[in-house]
């Protein structure tokens, strides 16, 4: 019976790690209604600015400004988003694949690359991997405020409008829905038609605008808040992606948990089974020889 006290022991095992699969589980699907809710309520300012980065982006705006210029690309940065936290499913390796992919076309093209990483998992992989990290964001929690991101976003647009890099992109998971969240990269830098909003382009025409005091102020600290918005978006459908990709983690987890306690209680039932058995057989063979 030593066979089916080792059986006993794992279900028992495995039924307490299942409890805390199952509780995960629903804090993720608590947490995840909440992100939705947040990413929600993000995506109108992000949407609007969007549109009018459109507009400008067609137009002919009477200030020149350097987020609209166009250079030979010898250096990229990225702002890379991920979770803080893992037990997460794939989703930040799936990011992280298509972040290698980048860097491997950009150095058979002779085009250096560096990163602003949000997220301690981001953190981790460039620290692990190597790369030239601009700067860093970690430690956000569940619910972030842009204040935490200013430093990576400025030290990031510095460099750009330095000439330290001459594109900038931004890496993150985009939510579809609870089962689908789809790893994105996108051009943010330089404004122009091909980096704004692709929902936005069929108007059947454009316009300027009239600036108060002057464009160039007005114009660079839209710029500013255009950049700011979509990297606090990308950070909150992040959030959503991490806890929706938590809860099918953990349900699957729960439900193969399930399923290997039913195959061991088989088992054990079968070893009981034959142990019974045997023990009758005995009985039976010592009485004969009585």
């Amino acid at each position: 019976m030593a066979g089916s006290q080792e059986i006993r022991t794992q279900i028992k095992s495995i039924q307490n790690t299942q409890k805390i699969t199952k509780a995960m589980e629903m804090v993720a699907a608590s947490k995840m209604r909440k992100a939705i809710s947040q990413m929600e309520m993000a995506r109108p300012y992000a949407d609007k600015i969007s549109e009018v980065m459109t507009h400008l982006a067609n137009a002919h705006p009477e200030y020149d400004s350097a987020f609209f210029e166009i250079r030979t690309i010898r250096k990229r940065a990225y702002i890379v988003v991920s979770s803080d936290r893992g037990l997460c499913g794939g989703l930040n390796n799936n990011l992280f694949k298509n972040m290698i992919q980048q860097s491997i076309d950009n150095k058979n093209n002779e085009i250096e690359s560096s990163y602003s990483v949000i997220g301690n998992k981001a953190a981790s992989f460039f620290q692990r991997i190597g790369g030239e990290v601009i700067s860093q964001s970690t430690h956000l929690g569940d619910k972030p405020q842009i204040e935490d991101l200013l430093g990576t976003i400025k030290s990031t647009i510095d460099k750009f409008l330095s000439k330290d890099v001459d594109e900038v992109y931004i890496a993150y998971n985009k939510f579809v829905n609870t089962v689908s969240q789809i790893p994105t990269i996108e051009k943010i830098l330089p404004i122009s038609p091909d980096t704004t909003d692709e929902s936005q382009k069929n108007y059947s025409h454009y316009w300027d605008y009239l600036y108060e005091p002057d464009a160039q102020e007005v114009l660079e600290s839209l710029f500013t808040r255009y950049i700011e918005s979509l990297t606090y978006r990308s950070v909150v459908e992040n959030i959503a992606c991490e806890q929706a990709s938590r809860m099918v983690a953990m349900k699957s987890s729960s439900d193969n948990a399930a399923d290997l306690i039913g195959e061991l209680q088989i088992i054990y039932n079968k070893n009981r089974q034959a142990a019974i058995t045997q023990e009758i057989s005995e009985i039976i063979s010592g009485a004969s020889a009585l």
